[in-house]
């Protein structure tokens, strides 16, 4: 940033209270197809878009499964461990429950045991414990008991960052969608922003 635009910013900020807003997303009808060409030709996890596109996450667990209803469950599966881990590798296993990401803790562990991830799915057991045992798929539930537990999730990020490197769980979650092949197709619409 140059100097110029970086003393703009500042006086923004300074008078307005916040940075400049930005044009919010424009969201289009888009098809979007997910076959054996797809999965082998541009990579596995082209599987992962339409749920990405499509998953309520911030309107409670109950918006959560009814955006999901048209989705097997081995594509749900597979985007919980897909949201969880870039949740955790973006901030931790508290940025996870704090945010709405966290009501996919649940799908996350099941998807993990399901793809034989199992010291990953020991990592989001004990998270969870450390989170009173059975974490609410409530936002507010969870941010309230992260505040009264206060829980330290320091050693379970690193064993996780650890096991990112060493058991390449991409592998594990392509080698899940090939032998699920026909649970991952879909020829349908979403919306996305473009």
């Amino acid at each position: 940033m140059h100097r110029r635009q970086a003393l703009l910013l500042a006086l923004t900020v300074a008078c307005f209270g916040g940075e400049p807003k930005q044009a919010e997303p424009r969201l289009e009808r888009v098809h979007l197809r997910v076959d054996l060409d797809t999965l082998e030709t541009v990579n596995c996890f082209a599987a992962v878009e339409p749920m990405w596109w499509t998953a309520d996450i911030y309107g409670g667990e109950r918006a959560y499964r009814e955006s999901l209803a048209a989705f097997s469950r081995s594509q749900r599966l597979l985007l919980a461990v897909h949201w969880y881990m870039a949740e955790v590798f973006n901030g931790g296993h508290h940025q996870l429950y704090f945010n709405a990401t966290g009501v996919v803790w649940k799908d996350a562990l099941a998807g993990f045991e399901l793809m034989g991830l199992d010291a990953f799915a020991a990592v989001v057991r004990e998270s969870a414990t450390r989170l009173g045992g059975e974490p609410s798929l409530d936002r507010q539930a969870r941010q309230a008991a992260l505040e009264r537990l206060d829980p330290d999730f320091r050693d379970l990020d690193d064993r996780f960052y650890a096991l990112s490197r060493a058991d390449e769980p991409d592998a594990s979650m392509c080698r899940f969608i090939a032998e699920n092949i026909e649970d991952f197709r879909f020829d349908g619409y979403v919306k996305m922003s473009v």
